[in-house]
């Protein structure tokens, strides 16, 4: 006799500066882990398997991540009830936002999917230690208007390798980004947040290891004129060799919005 599946897209939320990232992994504590072992606890004795749309790493937050849930031989019933129960008994730090059934063609993984991330950042200053989560101190001065500039460079496909931690030869690095850009931040705040701060904001269907701290990274050295707009330009060309060297630390990092085509 064959099990039974139930298919579930359940959408979610999460600060991660006290996670080890997305994925399980021996002895740490991870975002799946938690989720995995809370649905164990109000599920009981129903057979169930999770799958991820994606990973992040460690510190990194998601104010909309999302993952698929498959259920053998009993459906979940009421939905309402089932985020009530969940929410109550995840950490306070994960909350789930939605349920809906999907069929069993529906591939969280393979499916295309529009992502969104923010990194909050502010420059020139040391910040309330209770920002350290969610908004990244870059104590020097940046030049943030030049910044604004080079996100653009970044904008429409391009070759990204320079942009990937740990780039082999067999990865497909060219890849397209809908949109690039900083803007100064109205959407975090909090009463201890600097007076301003800004939203480097990066669009696309698909990123690779670390890319978008790398190209944040690339953007702090322009704001410091380590690096010029032509060597961003030049980067991103099909037979660059650079290999960036800095990347932006973790928890200035958030995937804002995840959506399935």
């Amino acid at each position: 006799m064959f099990d039974k599946r139930y298919y579930y897209l359940i959408k979610f939320q999460y600060l991660g500066y006290r996670f080890h990232g997305w994925q399980k992994q021996p002895d740490v504590k991870t975002i799946h882990l938690m989720i995995d072992r809370t649905l164990k606890y109000i599920l009981g004795d129903i057979k169930f398997k999770t799958l991820g749309a994606g990973r992040t790493d460690a510190m990194v937050s998601a104010n909309e991540a999302a993952l698929e849930l498959f259920i053998y031989n009993q459906p979940l019933e009421d939905f309402d009830s089932f985020l009530e129960l969940f929410n109550h008994n995840l950490p306070q730090d994960i909350r789930a936002l939605s349920i809906k059934e999907v069929d069993k063609s529906f591939n969280i993984i393979q499916d295309s999917k529009i992502k969104e991330y923010h990194y909050v950042f502010s420059e020139g200053q040391k910040n309330h230690p209770f920002c350290a989560p969610i908004l990244s101190t870059i104590l020097d001065t940046l030049d943030v208007d030049l910044m604004k500039q080079g996100a653009k460079l970044f904008e429409g496909t391009h070759n990204f390798k320079p942009y990937c931690y740990k780039a082999t030869d067999k990865g497909e690095y060219v890849r397209t980004i809908d949109s690039c850009l900083i803007e100064e931040n109205t959407l975090y705040t909090a009463s201890f947040f600097p007076k301003k701060s800004y939203i480097f904001k990066v669009k696309g269907k698909g990123f690779m290891r670390n890319q978008i701290r790398l190209m944040f990274g690339c953007l702090i050295k322009l704001g410091r004129s380590e690096v010029t707009l032509d060597y961003i330009e030049n980067s991103l060309k099909e037979d660059s060799k650079e290999v960036m060297d800095y990347i932006a630390p973790a928890s200035g990092l958030i995937l804002h919005s995840i959506n399935f085509e």
